[in-house]
């Protein structure tokens, strides 16, 4: 055969070659698609759509931390994790390819570092404090966001005089930086690595505020380089004797599981995470300061404004005081914490507060009592002290809330606008307003407002606003605590039992009518001094069911505004100089939520534990509620990320299920994670705020058909 005629033989041969390597390679791709898992999708780094060595062994690290842990990292993490991996130096590295970690002068020992590059020595809490560092500035250790830290460098591991160095870490936020500071050159018998301090925590000797120290998250050393560390910790920083624990990062399990025996009998505890927040200690629910008289409040007694009060159980509800102090695990989210956020007194859990040597010799004086973050300080004071703080306390003038009584119908809540707050309460508009966010049916209650017109009406109608004059100029009623609570129950008990204009009644019996009959109706406060930016009015004022056998609706609205006239409402206005003739009570009614799975209570910002980027969740079981919880009750925790709704911690469990199992599943927290996000980002427009610290708070309940139902948003209150 010529050449010539061979030419279009081998073209489409080759040709034919190109096809078939194509259609293989399609083929392969097709079937390689969706080779890989969901879980598996996560450890992908490359995106290749298969996992090469490093990726399988990054995978089979992280399982094994997560089972541990009890957690499961989101992608970013996982990320981080990888990065760490291939930036973990190699045996046989030669020259300055790690330049960036060369020396810029001589070998410096911890005794001889400048102040502000790092120290050899920590003798007290205020120096740590110097040193250290909080926030979101981490760069790849993102389990340090938001924990304060002090990072540490040991040299000489080796040898039987190691050197500790602790890192001024405001200025070296990495260990390379401050290598080159203090002339460390990398070499052998080096560890890395950080010690943090956690406020919330019980430390082994039983008092709140523990220490934990950890190294890279790759590096793994053996128990007897670990209590080496822990006694040189010590031995350099004396406070951290029967406070300090160490925390193996993902790197170290394996090793650690090996040696578990030793660490067992060892003097120091090993911490994981969840272990921490399931040894709370401390808890500062309410940060701030206050002056005032320190008492034990025993069951059925009533505190004063400026009693500093120690409850041995939590009560359900409070007038007002100077501050708490429980010795029992509050409900974050309760009405009491609540309205120890709205009156700005400082509250908090303290383990063991009524045996605490700091608090029970001042029990009977005058005392001051502050709450912070990292701890609590209380201290003898006296009277002058507590007078001038009461003096700078309240609003120099009567301040007026707004009342709009230009409407005077009731509308459905598709027809109230959040501008309506002035008629119907902040509580009606916030519900009208959340049933515009496009959310499933029945996960907002559909139902009415009863606007402030009506209230104003029945007070005129029973002439109730000159029988309040009248009380306010009783010198008995003004002077005496006792007689002002029988006095304004007294009154109660008149409003509960007057008549409303007929017009009144006939319009609440064609309201009645438009629910399917025997429908059980909610009747719920809805004032126009609470649930606002500032001043929640969380727990002062009542809400009733009103069932098909109890007659008139008019029953059930008349006890929400009797309750308009609680002692612990009235106490609350008086001391904000809140003018009671002008408070008005409005009336959210919709059909009532019965036989509920779970109750709960969400924020939009983590509000207790003061991690970044989670939102912070409260649920129980059935009807015993987050806001006004059970005698004991505890109810279950869980941190859900802001970015993503798989990710989140079970921080507790609900010690009042049978089963053991968790309240929210994972449908539930996507969910959830779904209606927060729009929750806040609506509200926050509305509300004109820009600030980073603004939220929202809402009340929800999983049905009896496994739905969310929102029953409440309101502006979470700093």
């Amino acid at each position: 055969m010529s050449n010539k005629n061979k030419l279009p033989i081998i073209s489409i041969i080759m040709v034919l070659s190109i096809m078939i390597v194509h259609n293989f390679v399609f083929v392969h791709d097709i079937l390689t698609q969706d080779k890989l898992s969901d879980n598996e999708k996560r450890f992908d780094i490359d995106g290749n759509g298969e996992l090469n060595a490093s990726e399988k062994d990054l995978m089979e690290r992280v399982e094994k931390t997560e089972k541990e842990r009890g957690i499961q990292f989101s992608t970013r993490q996982i990320r981080d994790m990888s990065n760490l991996q291939n930036n973990r130096p190699r045996g046989g590295r030669t020259g300055r390819s790690r330049g960036s970690r060369t020396p810029t002068g001589p070998r410096l020992n911890p005794e001889q570092v400048p102040f502000k590059d790092g120290t050899a020595t920590i003798p007290d809490r205020e120096t740590f404090k110097k040193l250290s560092y909080q926030g979101t500035d981490v760069r790849i250790d993102t389990q340090l966001t938001g924990i304060e830290f002090v990072k540490i460098q040991i040299e000489n591991m080796h040898t039987d005089k190691p050197h500790l160095y602790f890192m001024n870490t405001k200025t070296h936020r990495s260990h390379g930086s401050f290598m080159r500071a203090a002339g460390l050159a990398r070499g052998q018998g080096q560890m890395r690595g950080v010690l943090s301090y956690r406020p919330l925590f019980t430390s082994p000797n039983g008092e709140p505020g523990v220490y934990t120290f950890e190294f890279n998250p790759n590096d793994a050393f053996p128990y007897k380089e670990i209590k080496r560390v822990h006694d040189l910790l010590v031995s350099k920083m004396p406070i951290l004797e029967g406070r300090l624990g160490y925390c193996p990062l993902w790197g170290a399990i394996d090793l650690y599981r090996r040696e578990k025996t030793l660490y067992d009998a060892a003097e120091f505890p090993v911490y994981f995470e969840d272990d921490l927040y399931a040894n709370v200690g401390y808890l500062p629910l309410n940060t701030g300061e206050s002056f005032g008289r320190l008492r034990i409040l025993e069951a059925n007694e009533r505190p004063t404004p400026r009693d500093i009060v120690i409850c041995k159980t939590l009560p359900n509800e409070m007038s007002r005081v100077a501050g708490i102090i429980t010795g029992v695990r509050q409900t974050p989210l309760s009405h009491v914490n609540l309205r120890a956020i709205q009156d700005k007194v400082p509250n908090a859990f303290i383990t063991n507060a009524t045996e605490n040597n700091l608090i029970v010799p001042l029990v009977g004086k005058y005392v001051y009592y502050q709450v912070n973050a990292d701890g609590f300080e209380i201290r003898e004071a006296t009277q002058k002290e507590v007078n001038a703080h009461f003096a700078d306390l309240r609003p120099a003038t009567v301040q007026k809330p707004k009342r709009n009584l230009s409407i005077k119908k009731v509308l459905p809540l598709d027809e109230i606008a959040f501008t309506n707050s002035d008629s119907f309460g902040v509580k009606t508009a916030n519900i009208a307003t959340l049933r515009t966010f496009g959310f499933p049916d029945d996960t907002v209650p559909d139902g009415v407002g009863v606007p402030f017109y009506f209230y104003d009406e029945f007070m005129k109608h029973n002439g109730f606003y000159e029988k309040v004059k009248t009380l306010f100029n009783d010198s008995e009623f003004q002077n005496s605590h006792d007689n002002k609570e029988a006095a304004l129950k007294k009154f109660r008990d008149e409003i509960k039992k007057a008549k409303m204009p007929a017009w009144m009644m006939t319009t609440l019996t064609k309201l009645q009518d438009t629910f399917p009959k025997g429908t059980p109706l909610r009747c719920r406060s809805s004032t126009n001094n609470e649930d606002l930016p500032g001043f929640s009015g969380a727990g002062l004022y009542d809400s009733f069911t009103h069932n098909s056998d109890e007659g008139h609706l008019s029953k059930s609205i008349k006890q929400v505004y009797a309750s308009l006239w609680n002692y612990r409402a009235f106490d609350a206005r008086e001391f904000y100089r809140i003018d009671h003739l002008t408070t008005a009570m409005g009336v959210l009614i919709h059909p009532n939520y019965a036989d509920e799975l779970a109750n709960g209570v969400a924020v939009t910002n983590d509000v207790v534990y003061q991690t970044i980027d989670n939102y912070y969740l409260n649920i129980q079981i059935g009807e015993d509620l987050v806001t006004n919880p059970n005698e004991q009750s505890r109810p279950e925790e869980i941190l859900l990320d802001m970015r993503d709704g798989n990710v989140y911690r079970v921080v507790s469990m609900s010690n009042q299920t049978s089963d053991g199992k968790q309240l929210l599943t994972g449908s539930h927290l996507r969910e959830l994670h779904l209606y927060l996000g729009t929750i806040h980002n609506r509200f926050r427009r509305l509300y004109g705020s820009s600030g980073a610290g603004f939220a929202m708070e809402i009340e929800f309940k999983v049905t009896k058909n496994g739905n969310i139902a929102i029953k409440q948003a309101r502006p979470w209150v700093q």
